[in-house]
């Protein structure tokens, strides 16, 4: 509709399939997390989602990742195996978030921030730095580099950036904890973990999630072009997480300020 006129016109939606994580070891086999995504870069989703969430903790970990093709099995490409070293899948009773995903919110459930202790994280000891005036120009750079975005105008997107400024990798997902966790699975198969002297940019808002998988990466910074919730400036201040909301022309420093070198 426009000018007062209705015309019919093709358009280029942002696709929005389900994807079913599948841990197998041994001779056990167990769905560990179904989440609505768009589909690309799945191995790598499952990779970033397994280690984000503590099931796994390195690489060396994984034998292999490969769609499910069972015979008879209808959604072969929403169905992604990861087969671990080791007679038996980790036990997933002490996680807690149930591992059902959407698209909107990410995983349903909250944990509390003791919970990241039990798991093993520790404030973050990275000492790098950022120059402030670096830092507006990275939202251009990563929309540059959304050619699905530009098609659609419904994804979100997670950067990886050198403290100079250069896009190292980018991806994208129509959900925000998705395009991370593509970004992660990318960073622990191609052997970059943890994301020393990096910084991560989302597209959208800040949430606990977010933070929490780039605490799990290793990254000392986390930007994000939108606003932080409550949460997670107080998951950013515990673990020593420098979090920046609002990037555009200026921004917001809500946690650890002493890594943004100002002019």
């Amino acid at each position: 509709m426009a000018e007062g006129r209705a015309r019919a016109h093709s358009d280029d939606l942002v696709t929005e399939e389900p994807l079913e994580i599948r841990l197998l070891a041994g001779e056990q086999r167990q769905t560990v997390a179904v989440t609505l995504r768009t589909p690309g870069q799945d191995f790598e989703l499952a990779a970033g989602f397994l280690y984000a969430e503590g099931v796994i903790r390195s690489r060396d970990e994984i034998r292999r990742i490969a769609y499910c093709t069972d015979p008879g099995e209808a959604q072969q490409y929403n169905i992604v195996n990861v087969e671990l070293r080791g007679e038996g899948v980790p036990d997933l009773e002490r996680l807690e978030r149930h591992f059902y995903t959407t698209s909107a919110c990410g995983v349903c459930g909250k944990a509390g921030l003791e919970q990241l202790e039990l798991r093993g994280q520790r404030p973050l000891e990275d000492a790098s730095r950022v120059r402030a005036e670096v830092l507006p120009r990275l939202p251009e750079k990563l929309r540059q580099a959304q050619g699905l975005f530009e098609r659609t105008g419904g994804l979100h997107a997670a950067a990886l950036f050198d403290p100079g400024g250069d896009l190292l990798a980018v991806r994208e997902d129509v959900g925000r904890h998705n395009a991370l966790d593509k970004l992660i699975g990318w960073a622990l198969l191609e052997g970059h973990l943890p994301l020393r002297e990096r910084l991560v940019l989302v597209s959208g808002r800040a949430s606990y999630e977010l933070c929490q998988k780039a605490l799990a990466a290793g990254a000392p910074v986390l930007a994000a072009i939108s606003a932080p919730s409550s949460l997670a400036v107080e998951l950013a201040r515990q673990f020593n997480l420098t979090l920046v909301g609002f990037l555009r022309e200026s921004f917001n420093v809500y946690s650890a300020p002493e890594r943004i070198l100002l002019p």
